[in-house]
C-alpha cells in the first residue's frame, strides 16, 4: 500500500538503503532523472548523477544527525541529459534503516511561471496583430479595386505594367496579412498516429533540403494515438522543421533529428496533465541569436534574409489550439524545439 501511495505521488521519490543504494523509485523520479526504475535499482547515486557525491554528503549529514534535511535549488547533473534544478528533502527512516529522498524540480515551476507570462503576452500580441491585420486589409481592397478600374481606362497598353504591379503587390500584402491572422478554421480532431505525421515531415524535408542533410528518426514505437488535427499539426511541425533546415545552410554535416517521447506529470498553461506527447525537432546549426530568443514566437521576428517571421507564430497558434505548448532551448550546434500535446482530448 505504501509503495502504491509513493508511486502515485507527483513528487519524485527515491528510497535508499543503509549503503546508500536505491531500493525504490516512483514514476515521477524516473521522469525527473530520465532513468527507468529497473536501471536505478541497487545503484548508488554516484552512478546516476555526475555530482552524486555532493548529494551523498547531504544525505550523510541527515543520517548522522538523524534529522530531516532540506537543500534548496541543487543542480542535478545527469550524464548525457538535461540537467535539473531541484529542492531536495532527506528524511532518515531509522526503524527501517532507509533514507527517503524527495526531489521537487524547480525548473518546472520556473518554467510554468515563465510560460504563463509568455502565454498572456502572446494573447495580447495576437489580438493586436489581428486587429491591425483587419485594418490593413480594408485599404488594400480599395487599392486593388482602384488599380483594376484604372487599368480598364488606360489607353496606353504600356502603362498597364504599372497597374499590374500595384495589383500583384496588393495581392501579396493581402496574402501576408491573411497569414498574420493565422488559421481560420477550428481543428478537426481525430485519433492519429503521430509517427505518420512525422514521416511526412521527414520526407518533405529530405526532398526540399540539400542532399548533405541527414534526417534522423528517433521514435518511440510504444506511443498511443493522439487526438489532433493531422493537417494542422503537420503544418505546425513542418514550419518548425523548415526553420531548422534553413538554419543549417553552411553547417558541416547538417543533421535534423526528429524525436517522439512520453512525458508524465507535465503542466501546460497551469493545468497538470498525467501524460503528454513530446515531439522534439533538433538541429546542429549555429543556434538562435540571443537578441531574438525572448521574442522568437512573435510575428515578423526573424534574422533570415527573405523570411517573414510568421512560421513559428503559426506553429504556436496551432499547438495552442490543441491545448499544447511549444518551447525551445538553443546553443551552438544544439537547438531543440519541444512540442507538448496532451494525450487526453482537449
Amino acid at each position: 500500500m505504501n509503495d502504491w501511495i509513493l508511486g502515485n505521488l507527483s513528487t519524485a521519490i527515491l528510497l535508499l538503503d543503509d549503503r546508500m543504494r536505491v531500493v525504490f523509485t516512483n514514476p515521477a523520479a524516473e521522469n525527473l532523472l530520465q532513468e527507468s526504475s529497473a536501471h536505478m535499482q541497487g545503484r548508488c547515486l554516484t552512478d546516476i548523477l555526475l555530482n552524486g557525491s555532493d548529494l551523498l554528503n547531504t544525505i550523510s549529514d541527515a543520517v548522522t544527525t538523524n534529522q530531516l534535511y532540506t537543500r534548496r535549488k541543487m543542480l542535478l547533473v545527469l550524464p548525457g541529459k538535461d540537467n535539473v534544478t531541484a529542492d531536495i528533502t532527506v528524511t532518515p527512516i531509522t526503524e527501517a534503516d532507509q533514507i527517503l529522498v524527495e526531489f521537487i524540480p524547480m525548473d518546472r515551476y520556473l518554467r510554468i511561471d515563465r510560460d504563463a507570462a509568455i502565454h498572456e503576452h502572446h494573447d495580447v500580441t495576437r489580438q493586436m496583430v489581428r486587429g491591425l491585420a483587419h485594418e490593413i486589409k480594408n485599404p488594400l481592397g480599395g487599392i486593388k479595386g482602384s488599380a483594376q478600374l484604372l487599368a480598364k481606362e488606360l489607353s496606353d497598353a504600356g502603362l498597364e505594367e504599372f497597374t499590374d504591379i500595384i495589383i500583384e503587390e496588393t495581392d501579396r500584402l493581402t496574402a501576408l496579412v491573411d497569414r498574420m491572422l493565422g488559421p481560420n478554421t477550428l481543428p478537426q480532431m481525430r485519433s492519429t498516429n503521430i509517427h505518420e505525421v512525422m514521416e511526412k515531415i521527414a520526407r518533405l524535408i529530405e526532398i526540399e533540403a540539400d542532399q548533405s542533410l541527414t534526417v534522423v528518426r528517433d521514435y518511440d514505437p510504444s506511443l498511443p494515438e493522439v487526438s489532433i488535427d493531422p493537417e494542422l499539426m503537420l503544418q505546425a511541425l513542418l514550419n518548425v522543421a523548415r526553420n531548422a533546415m534553413q538554419c543549417l545552410e553552411g553547417t558541416p554535416h547538417p543533421t535534423l533529428t526528429l524525436t517522439t517521447r512520453i512525458e508524465r506529470q507535465f503542466t501546460i498553461n497551469g493545468k497538470l496533465h498525467t501524460v503528454v506527447l513530446r515531439v522534439d525537432i533538433n538541429d546542429n546549426g549555429p543556434g538562435i541569436h540571443e537578441d531574438i530568443q525572448e521574442h522568437l514566437f512573435f510575428p515578423m521576428i526573424t534574422r533570415r534574409p527573405g523570411g517573414t517571421g510568421m512560421g513559428l507564430t503559426f506553429a504556436q497558434s496551432i499547438i495552442s489550439q490543441h491545448g499544447g505548448m511549444i518551447e525551445f532551448s538553443s546553443q551552438p550546434r544544439d537547438t531543440t524545439f519541444r512540442t507538448y500535446i496532451p494525450l487526453e482530448t482537449p
